[in-house]
């Protein structure tokens, strides 16, 4: 019988940044503009490019 490696998802990931150095900054880039997007609909009360009766810019 063979023996099938399963490969974790920490060992993927680390897999993937050794081949990839800049994935991880790619990734810190991505995750940081998904929040500062969110933080700035919070703080408006709308959606990039939405116009609510409140949002007059």
């Amino acid at each position: 019988m063979t023996k099938t490696e399963v490969k974790t998802a920490s060992a993927a990931v680390k897999d993937i940044l050794l081949s990839n150095p800049e994935g991880l900054h790619e990734v810190l880039r991505a995750v940081m503009q998904e929040v500062l997007e969110a933080e700035m609909d919070e703080a408006l009360g709308a959606s990039k490019s939405e116009r609510t009766p409140e949002r007059l810019g």
